[in-house]
């Protein structure tokens, strides 16, 4: 990655328009791919029947209903979610400098999970508004937990010690989880989250998500050229006059955004922000003003994907989700751990 005097990142020539020529390819197979989520499900429909009711709603018409209550919403949030998750997976492989690094991994989901079963026993009639509040305090709390701890361990903050701490406050979070859900008679309601899916998605869902990604992905592209000088490690960073800790702050609450809002809708998805960023960064290198965009467009089509599958491969009973993105990403992940050197940049 090169850089000038002045600290500024030089894109290489070319770099650009191919960015350009990715998001383009991206937005239309996201496009594709929401086709596909309200033509295809319990009732097939034709594109025909879809455009009359997207272009001509009639609100007696069931058909129209389907597509208007219930597929679109869940189409929309799965292109939000998609993009959500990929994004909080790049900043945190950013900001730990751990190729190995997602919400999930670093426990981050595992905290919203043990907050909104707390929350759901305590206030069983509770909001999406307060279960997405919930949400967001569980991963800020998990967050904070594996920062401390790998910070006041012997070396500081190391890849491999992040990852550590937030596999072992992961399973913690996910024990007493289920311990709470048992006790109080909520696991049914919990074993959605764990599992993933976008059954139950409507109107005011899609609404929370993009209020929470109309703060959440500006602050993430306004970070992008900082997150890439991440890459020079923290030292070299620091000396061209990025306030590392202020990036860091700004950082982890984008992905507290992101990743809350999406975790209350949708449950722990897995992969997705795993490993989005790492074929992004195939794609475009590794500057984050152009691995963003593509990792958002990319995380939304694999899970309108994803979603698409859940519905077809079981009819009339719906595969989860996160079992679905978990069998696209396996593969993948083991080829990134096979990866010589493990190389990230």
């Amino acid at each position: 990655m090169a850089t000038n005097q002045f600290g500024q990142i030089k894109a290489p020539a070319g770099r650009g328009a191919r960015t350009g020529l990715m998001f383009s390819v991206g937005i239309i197979c996201v496009l594709l791919a929401l086709a596909l989520s309200l033509v295809y499900g319990t009732k097939n429909l034709t594109l025909a029947t879809v455009w009359e009711a997207l272009f001509h709603y009639e609100a007696g018409n069931t058909t129209h209903q389907i597509v208007g209550e219930i597929r679109l919403p869940r189409a929309l949030a799965a292109i939000l979610i998609g993009a959500y998750f990929a994004i909080s997976g790049a900043i945190m492989q950013a900001m730990t400098r751990n190729p190995l690094a997602e919400p999930s991994l670093l426990g981050v989901s595992y905290g919203a999970a043990f907050a909104l079963v707390i929350t759901m026993t305590l206030f069983p009639s509770v909001s999406a508004l307060g279960a997405t509040a919930a949400s967001m305090i569980g991963a800020g709390l998990a967050a904070f937990f594996v920062f401390t701890i790998t910070s006041v361990s012997k070396g500081g903050i190391t890849p491999v010690k992040l990852a550590l701490a937030g596999v072992a406050i992961g399973m913690f979070l996910s024990s007493l989880t289920s311990v709470v859900a048992l006790h109080f008679n909520v696991s049914k309601e919990m074993s959605f989250w764990y599992a993933g899916g976008l059954a139950n998605t409507d109107w005011k869902a899609v609404r929370m998500l993009a209020a929470a990604g109309a703060i959440g992905i500006p602050l993430a592209l306004l970070l992008a050229r900082s997150l890439t000088l991440f890459n020079l490690g923290v030292e070299v960073t620091k000396g061209l006059g990025i306030h590392v800790m202020l990036v860091k702050i700004l950082g982890v609450f984008a992905v507290l955004l992101l990743t809350g809002s999406s975790v209350a809708v949708a449950g722990a998805v897995g992969f997705v922000g795993l490993v989005v960023p790492h074929i992004s960064r195939m794609l475009v290198g590794p500057d984050y003003r152009f691995l963003l965009p593509v990792s958002a467009v990319l995380g939304s089509f694999l899970l309108v994907l994803a979603d698409v599958g859940a519905r077809m491969i079981s009819p009339p009973y719906e595969t989860p989700v996160g079992v679905v993105t978990a069998a696209m990403g396996v593969p993948f992940f083991l080829y990134l751990v096979r990866r010589e050197g493990g190389r990230f940049s």
